[in-house]
């Protein structure tokens, strides 16, 4: 049984053979599917979505590109949301992107800021996005964790050891997406490697980061198959024992059990 800690099934063209997507991962061995939310406007969706499939759970938050749009948005208006279906497991995605800067860094800073308390309130997982902004990400991470528990999913992690390892004595889980199978993708192999099973999780990220030997194509659930193998090879482990470990991760992480 295998977890799809990360997908966005309101994106096209999941969203528009939702049937198929989730029966070919279903199929596939993907028993569970957590589709997260990146905007306001599109929640609506994803409550539809998990109350249609029952192996589909969903969270609601406010990517950091959409901070710029989601000023007004804070921490009690993101408990209410999450209250509205007991399937919405986690709050996110929300972090720091400093890549792109879509939206002004004080903006994703505050909307990130409203999330970690909303996480803290309802003691719900919080998914964070963090990309060229690691040093920002952990210090607020940080601060937060020594004020009060706080439950932290790093998704798509990208980020260099270090980075891991101070993640990691914090209390984060990390996650494994596509991109570690790509070639050039050795360093990030690496860290995986050195890792603790026991805080890792799988995601697609879908329909972005398609991995080998899907590379450019869009991306669904499904292709976790081919980042759970490789995982095994890089961590010298069977198939199946990254799959119960990482699922029982994240079992343990979003309190299913």
């Amino acid at each position: 049984m295998i977890i799809d800690s990360h997908c966005h099934l309101t994106y096209e063209p999941m969203s528009s053979s939702l049937d198929e997507t989730i029966r070919r991962a279903n199929n596939d061995g993907v028993k569970y599917l957590l589709t997260i939310s990146t905007e306001d406007k599109g929640f609506k969706n994803i409550l539809d979505i998990v109350e249609n499939y029952n192996s589909v759970y969903g969270t609601y938050g406010i990517h950091p590109h959409e901070a710029k749009k989601h000023k007004e948005i804070k921490s009690n208006y993101i408990v209410e949301k999450v209250k509205k279906n007991k399937k919405i497991i986690g709050i996110g995605e929300s972090g720091l992107d400093f890549y792109y800067n879509h939206s002004e860094k004080k903006d994703q800073i505050s909307s990130f800021l409203e999330h970690i308390d909303a996480s803290q309130k309802v003691n719900l997982p919080l998914i964070v996005h963090t990309r060229s902004a690691e040093d920002d990400t952990l210090e607020i991470l940080k601060k937060a964790t020594q004020k009060k528990d706080l439950k932290i999913l790093i998704h798509c992690f990208t980020g260099t050891k270090e980075f891991a390892f101070k993640l990691l004595d914090i209390g984060a889980y990390i996650s494994a997406s596509g991109v570690v199978t790509f070639k050039k993708s050795k360093e990030l192999a690496e860290t995986f490697k050195e890792i603790p099973t026991n805080r890792i999780l799988v995601e697609t990220d879908s329909p972005y980061l398609a991995p080998q030997p899907f590379r450019g194509k869009p991306n669904e659930p499904s292709y976790i198959v081919h980042t759970v193998e490789k995982l095994s090879k890089i961590k010298n482990l069977s198939k199946d024992e990254i799959i119960i470990n990482t699922t029982n991760n994240f079992m343990n992480l979003f309190n299913l059990q």
